[in-house]
C-alpha cells in the first residue's frame, strides 16, 4: 500500500485512472488463465488507452504488452513494446502521444485513433477528479 506522502505526489490523473487500468489488467490476467491470448490482448489495449496520458501508467501497461509477446513468442511484440517503453518513458510528459492509439506492434506508435466510448467516460472522469 502506498504510504500518504507517495499518494499525494502521485499526480491526480494517475490516482484516479489506475483503478480502470488495473480492471483491464486483471481482466487480462483472467483471459490467459482461461488460454485466451487473443482476449488478454485486448484489456491490454484498453488498459493502454485509458492510461496512456500518464507516464506511469502508460510504461507499466507497455511493460505488460512485452510480457505478453515473450510469452506469445511473438517476436515483432517484443521489439516494438521495447521502443515504445522507451517512447513512452520518454514522451508522454510532454503529451506526445497520440490519442486512442492501442499500443500494440501491429499500430504504428504515432496514429491517432478514435476512443471507445466506454473508455472515453472514465478517460473524463479520471481527468475531472
Amino acid at each position: 500500500m502506498l504510504t500518504d506522502s507517495r499518494k499525494t505526489s502521485m499526480p491526480s490523473f494517475t490516482r484516479a485512472i489506475r483503478p480502470y487500468v488495473d480492471a483491464e489488467l486483471q481482466a487480462a490476467d483472467r483471459a490467459l488463465a482461461e488460454d485466451d491470448a487473443t482476449r488478454a490482448f485486448v484489456h491490454l489495449e484498453r488498459a493502454h488507452v485509458l492510461g496512456q496520458a500518464s507516464t506511469i501508467e502508460h510504461v507499466r501497461v507497455h511493460v505488460r504488452m512485452l510480457y505478453w509477446g515473450f510469452a506469445q513468442r511473438n517476436l515483432r511484440e517484443v521489439l516494438g513494446q521495447l521502443l515504445r517503453i522507451a517512447g513512452a518513458a520518454t514522451k508522454t510528459v510532454f503529451g506526445l502521444v497520440p490519442h486512442g492509439n492501442t499500443g500494440g506492434a501491429d499500430i504504428s506508435p504515432f496514429r491517432r485513433m478514435p476512443v471507445p466510448p466506454d473508455l472515453d467516460a472514465l478517460i473524463r472522469h479520471a481527468r475531472e477528479r
